[in-house]
């Protein structure tokens, strides 16, 4: 039997003076499949990292209190053996990848756990096969999209086997088909491997009739209650309210002279496969595009090669110029791309040092300091000037690198996955802060995006990505 059970456990941040856990008294049963949620921020992934013990080892300093596997307290388990009792899958899987193929990394953590030799086919076999990314073994995992990596980091998890599995807000990138497969792949582990499965999550969507237990994490009094079924209700219910996406919208009108970017007889096949061919296709200034389509289509990639990342075939056209005869740094600064991973985007160690790059960098002076600490106190970001940008909560990490994006206000915004990791609280202000950008500053943006919901009010067009093709579509 292997309950999780957390006693007086209490947690406070070096230099903050609030506790973001506090004196948590709960158990997570052997054996069920348990939702632990709350608003971005609010410190579900702290507590998950110190069920699967990379807290204290990796922060500093420790906290409060017990956590006990069964009747084994964490401290008394050698570090090379906590992977035996628990597994982790992180929000951001770049954050767990060491090596560059999906085989060298399955074969990775199986040498890190000591796994016999010959025994490693067999164990590797299967995880590919029970997550269906046995196309994925041999590719490069740097090539891969966001729910690409999420499946390959679940095929790691499967393969260690640990009796405990936690999961922080593990289906940010993938599209909803995905989402309810994994979701559906974790209930499996539970009900016939016998795992138990603890998973912090904001968004509630397809867990309805799953899970076992929902705990809440209160914001304000930073305590994790045990939810009866009638609050769990409540809360389903709320968030059932806010996913309504019912919003005709008009195509671009034929002949519109106002495109921004242009895309001429388009080809794009990196490593000789095809993903998007285009005879002719316009993004329109001072407009909102949203694109959609499932994992691993070519989303991103399109993205890149609308940055000069990635080679073309074809012409891509910038206020009616060939883009290959712009200057990089100038055409950069007219076209910029917000990360689907923030991390990527940070050149510094704080917070206030990040921002402070994005005001001397800025292509213009539309953003005064005072807008951008009304933004981080409406996020709730304010007074974490020397908080390290990397001990941020993914959620957090998200809202810094919007703000740092508007900061530089470009003329055109390719934002992937901009709203991954965020509550939808925090992705309602982003969306009214991007309509500010584009209705007062004049700015165009193109998102690439799983989550609709919250996103009506902002879009202006959508362009779904299917068959090597992008075609505007009337509907969200």
């Amino acid at each position: 039997m292997t309950d999780v059970s957390i006693s007086d456990f209490t947690y406070q941040y070096p230099k903050s003076e609030t506790k973001v856990l506090n004196d948590l008294n709960l158990t997570f049963k052997h054996n069920h499949f348990s939702l632990l949620s709350g608003p971005s921020g609010s410190g579900k992934s702290t507590l998950l990292y110190f069920i699967a013990g990379l807290y204290p080892r990796f922060i500093g300093n420790d906290a409060t209190g017990t956590i006990k596997f069964g009747d084994t307290n964490i401290k008394d388990i050698p570090r090379n053996h906590v992977s035996n009792h628990v597994a982790m899958m992180f929000q951001n899987p770049n954050q767990q990848f060491a090596m560059d193929t999906v085989i060298h990394e399955l074969t990775f953590v199986l040498e890190n756990i000591q796994t016999q030799p010959d025994q490693m086919d067999k164990i590797i076999d299967h995880a590919l096969t029970f997550c269906g990314i046995e196309k994925l073994r041999d590719r490069i995992i740097n090539t891969l999209s966001g729910g690409e990596k999420q499946r390959v980091a679940l095929s790691c998890i499967v393969a260690m086997d640990a009796p405990v599995i936690v999961l922080d807000e593990p289906f940010a990138s993938i599209d909803p088909d995905s989402r309810i497969d994994l979701i559906h792949k974790l209930k499996e582990l539970q009900e016939k491997h016998g795992k138990t499965i603890i998973l912090a999550d904001h968004d509630l969507g397809n867990y309805q009739g799953v899970i076992d237990e929902f705990y809440y994490l209160d914001p304000q009094t930073h305590h994790i209650d045990l939810l009866n079924q009638a609050e769990s209700q409540h809360f389903f219910d709320n968030f059932e309210s806010t996913q309504t996406i019912d919003k005709q919208l008009a195509l671009p009108p034929k002949n519109d002279k106002n495109s921004v970017i242009e895309l001429r007889h388009f080809k794009l096949a990196p490593h000789d496969s095809l993903l998007l061919q285009l005879d002719h296709f316009n993004f329109y200034r001072q407009k909102t595009t949203l694109i959609t389509g499932a994992n691993g289509i070519g989303k991103s990639t399109l993205f890149n090669a609308l940055t000069k990342l990635l080679p073309y075939a074809g012409i891509i056209s910038y206020d009616g110029k060939n883009i290959k005869k712009i200057k990089p740094l100038n055409y950069a600064k007219n076209v910029t791309l917000l990360f689907q991973d923030a991390e990527n985007q940070f050149l510094n160690v704080t917070v206030k040092e990040e921002l402070d790059l994005s005001f001397s960098n800025r292509f213009n002076q539309d953003y005064t300091h005072e807008q951008v600490e009304q933004m981080l106190t409406q996020l709730g970001m304010q007074g974490r000037d020397e908080q390290v940008v990397y001990s941020l909560s993914e959620g957090q990490k998200k809202k810094l690198q919007i703000v740092e994006m508007l900061i530089m206000n470009p003329p055109v915004l390719l934002l992937d996955e901009p709203f991954k990791g965020l509550d939808y609280k925090s992705l309602r202000l982003m969306t009214d802060f991007l309509e500010l950008a584009k209705t007062k500053y004049g700015q165009t943006q193109i998102i690439i995006s799983h989550q609709l919901s919250g996103l009506e009010d902002l879009i202006d067009y959508h362009a779904h990505f299917e068959n090597q093709n992008l075609t505007y579509q009337e509907v969200i």
